[in-house]
């Protein structure tokens, strides 16, 4: 009888180890799962994103650590290279006021030498600028009365719409140092009355801005018009902006020769269908993995390969993993054939492009560690949009990245570092037409504040 017992007690003992083991094993599994989801989250502090391993801008940078660049040398030494040609200043051939140097006494006996006649050596000019004075001119109106008993009033000019106003120059002069200089409204007002000597106020001055920005709207069409009918290619980008305190959305839509930026109060498709509805039908679309991109209208699409080498710079520092290592090293080897192909070379079939493209196809049908879950996500990006990543490849105008488009919205950030935030929305869509102007100015070669002086003499705004 005490045998059994014995037994039974053994029996309950072993139960109750066999339940502490069963627990204990659930513990632990819990705990190995914790240690492994504690540890993803490590690295992402030990590595974490920056602007030189992702799109983060470098404002965001934490202690701005050195860039790491995608950039490859170019084996040329810092500075001006051999065979160059040299630029300085040069002496004009028609001067505006010739100043003699002569001396009217011997400056070792003091003889009189006014009546020596004197004998050129040399010639040296100052290049200088005169005070600034504003022109104020009168309109007298006057009336004539016909001997029919008509009574004829002269109309006073456009311009002077007002018992006083500022005239086109300053009008032009206040959209360049705004747009092009980034001024904020405080410093114009202060330079125009220090340098130019013309009193204005803040209102003033955004007044101004506002009918440039409307005479502009002609031109401001037409830009966006010249794009949508492109065949060039044209890249596209957004960044976000702040308008009195509200997050808004710089988009734009640029190419080598034109430049359009508006302002929208969303980051989605509505945007395009507002603003680019019509796409760029005939021409390759180049932008980041953002997908309202892929729903504009477009002949095809080229993403932004220096977004990817910046993903695979933080991919690499994060897992070390050989993929990532080795689809940099394709990238750049696809980016290094661009560079000397030669125009007849994107109508050929081209051994070097092939073999580019089947290593590509390996690297994407290769099994990455389950735990390296980003960089899985990178692979499964590059699948998604797999027909537009060598598009560069094969039509000589279409670039591999959209740094064009970010030099295009970059001009907003650096408005705001200066101003803080546009205080209004009327602000901040003054600034994307002049801009956009400006910018597209620019591209042609044209003389910046010579096309605002055109503008501002177009008076018919409606």
């Amino acid at each position: 009888m005490s045998l059994e017992r014995e037994i039974q007690e053994l029996r309950s003992i072993v139960a109750h180890l066999s339940s502490e083991v069963i627990r204990l094993s659930s513990e632990v599994t819990r705990l190995e799962k914790e240690n492994k989801e504690l540890r993803t989250r490590l690295q992402r502090y030990e590595h974490p994103k920056n602007s030189s391993n992702s799109s983060v801008s470098p404002s965001q940078d934490e202690n701005r650590p050195r860039r790491k660049s995608i950039r490859q040398s170019s084996g040329k030494k810092p500075g001006g290279q051999a065979g160059r040609k040299g630029n300085t200043l040069k002496m004009t051939l028609s001067p505006d006021k010739i100043q003699p140097c002569m001396s009217n006494y011997c400056e070792c006996c003091g003889e009189n030498l006014s009546e020596v006649d004197p004998e050129f050596i040399g010639k040296r000019q100052v290049i200088d600028i005169p005070k600034v004075q504003p022109i104020v001119t009168q309109y007298n109106q006057y009336k004539k009365t016909c001997t029919c008993g008509c009574v004829n009033v002269a109309d006073y000019p456009e311009q002077a719409n007002a018992p006083v106003s500022y005239g086109n120059n300053i009008e032009s002069l206040i959209g360049y140092l705004s747009t092009r200089h980034y001024l904020p409204f405080e410093r114009l007002k202060e330079i125009l009355n220090d340098v130019f000597n013309v009193s204005i106020s803040v209102g003033g001055v955004h007044s101004l801005l506002s009918k440039l920005a409307a005479k502009a709207q002609p031109a401001y069409a037409a830009i966006k018009t010249r794009l949508t009918q492109s065949r060039l290619a044209v890249g596209s980008d957004e960044t976000g902006v702040h308008i009195n305190g509200k997050k808004h959305w710089a988009w734009t839509w640029q190419n080598d020769q034109a430049t359009f930026i508006t302002i929208t109060n969303n980051r989605g498709l509505k945007s395009i269908e507002d603003n680019f509805s019509q796409g760029a039908e005939n021409a390759v679309l180049v932008h980041d993995c953002w997908a309202s991109h892929f729903n504009t209208p477009a002949l095809s699409h080229q993403i932004c390969i220096a977004h990817l080498l910046r993903d695979l710079n933080y991919l690499t520092d994060r897992y070390a993993h050989k993929w990532s290592k080795v689809c940099k090293g394709l990238f750049q080897q696809a980016l290094l054939l661009k560079g000397k192909m030669q125009p007849s070379d994107y109508l050929i079939s081209l051994q070097e492009r092939s073999v580019i493209e089947k290593r590509l196809d390996v690297l994407l049908n290769y099994t990455l560690p389950e735990d390296d879950k980003e960089l899985i996500a990178f692979k499964k990006r590059l699948e998604k949009y797999r027909d537009y990543i060598f598009t560069f490849l094969y039509r000589q105008e279409v670039p591999p990245d959209n740094n064009a488009s970010e030099r295009a919205i970059r001009n907003l950030k650096v408005k705001l570092k200066i101003s803080g935030q546009f205080k209004s929305e009327s602000g901040a869509d003054n600034f994307a037409v002049l801009r956009s102007v400006i910018d597209t100015t620019i591209k042609n070669k044209q003389n910046v504040m010579g096309a605002l002086s055109a503008l501002a003499l177009n008076y018919h705004t409606e």
